[in-house]
């Protein structure tokens, strides 16, 4: 049996907000980030570095919100999936976790190698 919908654009452009929907009602990090964002885009625009930096400040920035959302899902999954604790069960949350981590220590050390190269 598929249970895969017919592809459409639409259709996976509504799936794609359903999700995005759902994150921002309920994942606090995430709406955490998110409000970050709206603030933090603004503000690098009016930055004085060059359009090149500030465009791996952003990047990096939609990489934290991404590894977020992804290790939302690997959470949910795992809920699903099992409401025991077990140790395979919390790697895949630490393991998403971590890449959470290591999203927003990359986005860090843009900061301060842009940071240390503009004010050099």
């Amino acid at each position: 049996m598929n249970n895969k919908p017919k592809y459409t654009l639409f259709k996976n452009a509504s799936y794609a907000w359903d999700g995005l929907v759902h994150a921002v009602k309920t994942e606090t990090s995430f709406k955490i980030e998110l409000a970050i964002a709206v603030l933090f885009f603004p503000l690098v625009y009016f930055l004085p570095f060059e359009l090149i930096y500030k465009l791996v400040l952003i990047i990096t920035y939609f990489m934290i919100m991404i590894a977020e959302l992804l290790n939302s899902a690997v959470e949910n999954v795992v809920d699903l999936v099992t409401v025991e604790k077990h140790p395979l069960a919390k790697a895949a949350k630490d393991i998403g976790a971590t890449a959470v981590l290591f999203s927003v220590i990359l986005h860090l050390l843009c900061w301060v190698i842009i940071g240390v190269e503009y004010f050099a």
